[in-house]
């Protein structure tokens, strides 16, 4: 096929199915692809073949009228691009990660930093490709992780090297391992795919709000883990990383690489004063902190769906909200339908929460992020300001808390009216199994984080019904949002001023989330390989 000419796949967008309570999903898609397949005939005069879902949407706006809302992907004869585009159908490829490798020695295995997302497929696209990558974690495995985790929600001791920030498959493993993105890439395909061949549901190559749940992104994770141990890769789990004097040590062993890519995700704090202190260029950068909230998932079922709230074809209902006033917003983050509120921390004397699904996403509450930006001014425009700030709001909830990693929670009514010391009744906080204690969280977070709070809030009730009930628990802190930072690199993604580290992910300020971290991994990568050859 000339792609500059003609085209023999073809995208069909915009074909709209009304929703009808008790159809199946499969019924549903059968009638898109035959929609589409009719619409190829009446503008193109073409049989389609092979086709199927390419994205399929939820379009909830009119809560009685939902709709479903498809694009299809179909194999035709060579027809040119021009005759398709005056049809209003676009053509079509699957993107694919291609590079070109280069023909320089490599001193030194290449080494990968980290082994979140960014890490993850930084790692797999080298041993892909016969570079035979050394990977050094702080945490530790997948499973040994997940124990970890679990002591710490039951009451035992933090671990602070392998807790829901640190360890294999970063701190997205204890979420609810969501797929959106921001960014509009062509890897963001090829990385589904990916993850569909490890084990996530292959429905995320096709759903436009894709995610997998912790429980089935762990058996992802340990998947990938094998997969570059198999291609000559090594991962090296409960291994600190350490910088000074423009050396790199590994549990105190030099590391000897010209490639090292930096994948630290967004609380290794102290990685980050390494840096700053060897001079390596660090920049602050905006970020957002705020609170868990909690509702029954079937008030916002209900909120969102109306009648046909609990058919199993939508699922679960999730929501997406913003408010803005000024340079600042306040905003829903990492909306967890049938979760919990995760203890977060990383650090002894700090209470940091986050939210967490299954991928049944059938827990009794619902959960997200209420998120305010915060913005350099606020901390003194510094890195060193950016990370004491999250630092001193997880402090002061820890104080609040009454120590021992007690959550300090406040109702939405409470909040809001300036009182304090009720405890809901009919929604349960689930944050380390109800271990909350009722405080003013006007006394924790500063006044501009406060302000936007009681706004957003008050907004988002008049958005969805019950959103601001009075009983619905507030948790605090939120504050791992994204990084406070971001470690600058240059046009060749090396750190600038040092060409042996290249940053990458969420932790270095260039990702937020799964995916674009997963695809700035690609990108580091593919800059390493296109510099140097193979071992």
């Amino acid at each position: 096929m000339n792609n500059d000419s003609t085209a023999s796949r073809l995208l069909v967008e915009g074909i709209v199915i009304p929703f009808v309570s008790g159809t199946s999903g499969e019924t549903t898609d059968l009638e898109a692809i035959d929609k589409a397949k009719k619409r190829l005939k009446k503008e193109l005069g073409l049989q389609a073949s092979a086709l199927h879902i390419h994205r399929k949407s939820i379009d909830a706006r009119k809560r009685n009228n939902i709709k479903m809302v498809y694009s299809v992907c179909a194999e035709i004869p060579p027809v040119s691009v021009e005759r398709v585009k005056k049809a209003g159908i676009k053509p079509f490829s699957t993107p694919s990660f291609k590079v070109s490798i280069g023909k320089k020695r490599l001193d030194g295995r290449p080494v990968v930093i980290g082994f979140g997302p960014a890490g993850m497929f930084c790692a797999m696209a080298l041993a892909e490709n016969g570079y035979r990558p050394i990977v050094y974690e702080r945490g530790d495995d997948v499973f040994e992780r997940a124990r970890a985790v679990e002591n710490f929600i039951n009451g035992e001791d933090l671990d602070s090297e392998s807790n829901v920030q640190f360890g294999a498959g970063g701190a997205g493993t204890f979420s609810d391992g969501k797929l959106t993105t921001r960014i509009g890439d062509g890897l963001i395909s090829y990385v589904l795919s990916k993850l569909s061949s490890f084990g996530a549901p292959k429905d995320i190559e096709y759903k436009s709000k894709p995610h997998i749940g912790t429980d089935v992104l762990r058996k992802v994770v340990a998947n990938i883990d094998r997969r570059v141990r198999e291609l000559g890769g090594e991962i090296h789990y409960r291994t600190r990383v350490s910088i000074k004097d423009g050396r790199l040590t590994a549990n105190g062993s030099e590391i000897l690489s010209e490639a090292v890519a930096l994948a630290i995700g967004h609380s290794a704090r102290d990685t980050y004063f390494e840096l700053i202190e060897n001079g390596y260029s660090v920049a602050p950068k905006p970020y957002s902190a705020g609170v868990r909230v909690e509702h029954l998932q079937s008030d916002i079922d209900e909120a969102l769906y109306g009648s046909f709230a609990g058919d199993g074809v939508l699922g679960h209902a999730e929501y997406q909200l913003s408010y803005r006033k000024g340079s600042r917003g306040a905003y829903s983050f990492c909306m967890c339908p049938g979760g919990e509120v995760m203890a977060a921390a990383s650090e002894f004397g700090g209470v940091v929460t986050n939210g967490m699904s299954g991928s049944k996403r059938d827990g009794v509450n619902a959960n997200a992020a209420i998120a305010v930006s915060v913005l350099p001014d606020d901390y003194g425009n510094t890195p060193e300001g950016a990370i004491f700030f999250q630092r001193k709001l997880e402090q002061a909830a820890f104080e609040a808390g009454g120590g021992a990693f007690s959550a300090p929670m406040q109702t939405v009514g409470d909040f809001l009216s300036g009182r304090r010391g009720s405890f809901p009744k009919r929604i349960m906080p689930t944050y380390r199994n109800g271990d909350v204690s009722p405080y003013d969280l006007h006394k924790i977070l500063p006044a501009f984080i406060t302000d936007m709070l009681e706004e957003g809030m008050r907004y988002f009730g008049g958005r969805i019904r019950g959103f601001d009930a009075d009983d619905v628990p507030m948790t605090g802190v939120e504050t791992r949002t994204s990084s406070p930072v971001r470690i600058l690199r240059d046009e060749g993604l090396r750190t600038v001023g040092n060409r042996m580290l290249f940053p990458c992910g969420e932790g270095a300020g260039y990702a937020g989330g799964i995916i674009s971290a997963a695809i700035d991994g690609l990108r580091v990568a593919k800059a390493i390989m296109e510099e140097f050859s193979p071992l």
